[in-house]
C-alpha cells in the first residue's frame, strides 16, 4: 500500500495556506515545502481513513500538525539550539535567510497552525476546540522536550530521562497526529485509548530509530549532518544501550504498536501497513 497520495494532498493544501503570508511568505514556503517525510499528517489521514472519515474534514488538521513540526525544525536548527546548518539537503532556514527571519518564520508557522484549525468550517465548533486543545498541549510538550534536550548535553543521564525527553520532544507531536485523526472521526473512548497507546509506542520507537539512523545513514540520504548528536555530546539510545540493543528496542515498540491495533473496533490493516513503513524507513 502506498501512502504518497496523502503526501500529495497535504502538500497541495500547505501550498495554499502559505500562498499569501506577507513578507514572511518566501521564508515560510522555503521551510515547509522544500521537503520532509510528512509522517505526521500521513498518520492523521491514516487514522481518519481507518474509521471511514471524509478526507475533506482532515486536511486542516493534517496541515496544522505539519506546520507545528516545520516551526519546531526551524527553531531547533538555530545556533542557540542545535546549531545545524543543513535540513532536507539544503541550507537550514537561518543559513538561507538569517536568524531573525528564521525565528519570525517559525513564530508565524506556529500561529498559522492554530488559525488553520480554528477556521476549519468542515468541523463543528466542539471538535475544533478539542483539536486545538490537543495541538496546544502537544506543542508545549515538544518545547519542554527541547528544553530537556539542551539541558542534558555533555551530561550522563539514565534511560528514564532520555525516554521522557523523547516522549516529549518527538513523541508528543506524533501522538497528537494520531489523536487529531481520532477526534475528527469522533470514535468511541475505547478506540481513542487504544490509539493513544499505539501513538505512545510509535512516538518513542520513531525517535530511537532516528538515533540509530543518525549513526548509520549517509548524509545525502539522511538530509542532514550524520552523527550530529554524537558530535554535540548528546545522550542517545545507541550511546546508552548500544546500536544493536537500540535496534531491538525500537522494533519491539513497533511490534507492540501493531499488536495493540488488533483491539480496535474497526479493521486496522491500513494503520498496520503504515506502521511497517515507519519501521522500515531509511531516513
Amino acid at each position: 500500500m502506498n501512502f504518497d497520495h496523502y503526501t500529495g494532498r497535504v502538500n497541495q493544501h500547505l501550498s495554499q495556506y502559505l500562498s499569501n503570508q506577507g513578507s514572511l511568505t518566501e521564508v515560510m514556503r522555503y521551510s515547509v515545502l522544500s521537503g520532509g517525510k510528512r509522517f505526521r499528517p500521513i498518520l492523521t489521514y491514516a487514522v481518519a481513513h481507518t474509521f471511514g472519515t471524509d478526507m475533506n474534514t482532515v486536511d486542516a488538521s493534517a496541515c496544522a500538525v505539519e506546520l507545528i513540526h516545520a516551526y519546531s525544525l526551524i527553531h531547533d536548527d538555530l545556533p542557540a539550539m542545535d546549531n545545524d546548518d543543513i535540513r532536507h539537503n539544503q541550507p537550514a532556514c537561518h543559513k538561507q535567510f538569517g536568524e531573525a527571519q528564521a525565528i519570525l518564520a517559525g513564530d508565524g508557522l506556529q500561529a498559522l497552525a492554530f488559525e488553520v484549525l480554528a477556521t476549519d468550517e468542515h468541523l463543528s465548533a466542539k471538535v475544533r476546540i478539542a483539536l486545538l486543545q490537543a495541538l496546544t498541549h502537544a506543542a508545549f510538550d515538544m518545547a519542554e522536550g527541547q528544553s530537556i534536550d539542551l539541558s542534558v548535553v555533555s551530561k550522563s543521564v539514565d534511560i528514564s530521562i532520555l525516554k521522557n525527553m523523547h516522549k516529549k520532544k518527538t513523541g508528543s507531536l506524533l501522538s497528537c497526529a494520531v489523536k487529531l485523526g481520532a477526534l475528527i472521526s469522533e470514535c468511541n473512548s475505547e478506540d481513542q485509548q487504544i490509539l493513544e497507546n499505539f501513538s505512545q509506542d510509535i512516538g518513542l520507537a520513531y525517535q530511537i530509530q532516528d538515533d540509530v539512523l543518525d549513526v548509520l545513514t549517509p548524509e545525502d540520504v539522511l538530509g542532514k549532518k550524520q552523527n550530529s548528536d554524537a558530535e554535540k555530546d548528546k545522550p542517545t539510545y545507541p550511546a546508552l544501550l548500544g546500536l544493536e540493543a537500540s535496534k531491538i528496542e525500537y522494533k519491539s515498540l513497533y511490534i507492540s504498536a501493531m499488536n495493540g491495533l488488533d483491539l480496535l473496533s474497526v479493521d486496522a490493516t491500513h494503520l498496520k501497513k503504515l506502521t511497517l513503513q515507519l519501521q522500515d524507513r531509511a531516513f
